[in-house]
């Protein structure tokens, strides 16, 4: 036998049971905004061009981490005025950092009423390096920032970097969290096992991502809008063919997808989403949660 973390156990797609979500919809759509903040000098981040953290020259990388700046300064703006005028909800994914340094760029989300969830401290570390007591400082650390600023605590967490330790999901459960964004190996939520109880993985993109589609793979605008509406699109055809109800995530950082050209190439892309809000929830990942809470016992994984 292979080693397994003994989270989740192993479900077959076609045997999965049938439910709606809100309205009798069976596809569930939500956009997670990605609103991180960096250190100057130093730790981790996405590189433009090769930098300090690829071995390309010495800290500190200003191209990179100007370039990661325009996301805060310029454009999470203009991100959310196409929420606005398309009238799309989000979940902001935060890195606990941006309450000091753009508050009004949390504020603006906050008179939204989009959902506030927990990213870290920042994206210039990764928790999976830290031990237990580290990470858990790390948690309770952004959990409390979040909570005193909001005026509730967050119920959903995504990992910087998305990366775990082996305690990851019982730190979170222990903490209070409902869900985790981390684990995207399902479209649909998966309830996870923790010494704490069960905590929700909601299914996060890794493909349908802005970073690893335009940094990674090097994916031109056009070709990531064209990814979002054809993934929204199968996704459709699916539901409307086997009525197994899924979730499909769009992520989203201000400061690839902020930049005007690919701005006004995912414009079209969500444009066509929010036309087909009769026939899809258009929601976010905490409501998803509560959706699967008041669902009867085992209709989810």
């Amino acid at each position: 036998m292979l080693p397994n973390h003994g989270r989740y156990a192993y479900h077959p797609w076609p045997e999965r049971p049938r439910y709606a979500w809100p309205g009798g919809a069976k596809l569930a759509v939500y956009l997670g905004v990605n609103l991180e903040h960096f250190a100057y000098g130093e730790g981790l981040g996405a590189e433009l061009a090769p930098g300090a953290n690829s071995g390309g020259g010495p800290q500190p990388d200003v191209l990179n981490y100007a370039w990661r700046d325009y996301g805060n300064r310029v454009g999470a703006w203009r991100l959310l005025e196409l929420l606005d005028a398309l009238r799309l909800p989000a979940t902001v994914l935060l890195n606990s950092a941006l309450y000091d340094y753009a508050p009004q760029l949390v504020a603006a989300h906050r008179a939204r009423g989009d959902e506030i969830a927990g990213h870290g401290r920042t994206n210039s570390e990764r928790q999976s390096l830290l031990d237990e007591a580290g990470e858990r400082a790390l948690i309770e650390e952004s959990t409390a920032a979040i909570a005193r600023h909001e005026g509730k605590p967050p119920r959903g967490w995504l990992s910087p970097w998305i990366a775990e330790s082996r305690t990851t999901p019982d730190l979170l459960a222990e903490a209070g969290y409902g869900y985790t964004l981390n684990w995207c190996m399902d479209d649909q939520p998966v309830w996870m096992a923790t010494r704490a109880g069960r905590l929700l993985a909601i299914p996060y993109p890794q493909e349908v991502n802005d970073i690893p589609a335009v940094i990674a793979r090097k994916d031109g605008a056009e070709q990531f809008a064209a990814m979002v509406l054809a993934d929204f699109e199968e996704r459709l055809e699916q539901v409307a063919r086997d009525a197994i109800p899924q979730v499909m995530g769009i992520a989203l950082h201000p400061y690839i997808i902020g930049q005007p050209y690919r701005l006004r190439a995912l414009r079209g892309a969500l444009a066509a989403i929010a036309a087909r809000r009769e026939e899809v929830w258009i929601t976010t990942a905490g409501a998803i949660l509560d959706h699967v809470g008041g669902l009867p016992e085992g209709m989810v994984p």
